[in-house]
């Protein structure tokens, strides 16, 4: 009877560890999962940008992460006059930082997968031509 209760709890132990361990695993793929879903926000972001088109939007599914949800996040922009780039003459370069979210399941669920990623993009503006100089 003994060597049954052992075995009996062996048994459990390892169906225990072997639960977690599955379950740490499933919980991996989500978060790399979720930081690839970010990552094409993140680019369709810059790509919206870069273009001068709107670069925020509303929640929105990425097309093969199902059940992930990505919103992109243009905050204001910054203009910067630039009068040291020698090559060029002066530009004007507006910075932007671009931040895309993903989540998968509500927070607080087992399931639950977060990742925000955030780039600094710039693009040249306007040359100024300085009085006496042409183009």
């Amino acid at each position: 009877m003994f060597l049954i209760i052992v075995i009996t709890g062996a048994i459990a132990a390892m169906w225990r560890i072997s639960a977690t361990q599955t379950a740490t695993n499933n919980l991996s793929l989500q978060q790399a999962r979720a930081y690839q879903a970010a990552r094409a926000g993140l680019e369709w972001g810059i790509s919206r940008f870069l273009n001068d088109e709107v670069c925020t939007a509303s929640p929105f599914a990425v097309p093969g992460f199902d059940g992930f949800v990505v919103k992109v996040e243009c905050p204001s922009s910054q203009w910067v006059e630039r009068d040291d780039l020698l090559e060029e003459g002066p530009r004007n370069i507006e910075i932007q930082n671009i931040l895309a979210t993903a989540e998968y399941s509500n927070a607080g669920s087992s399931d639950y997968a977060y990742r925000q990623l955030s780039a600094v993009v710039e693009k040249s503006g306007e040359i100024t031509v300085a009085p006496g100089e042409e183009e």
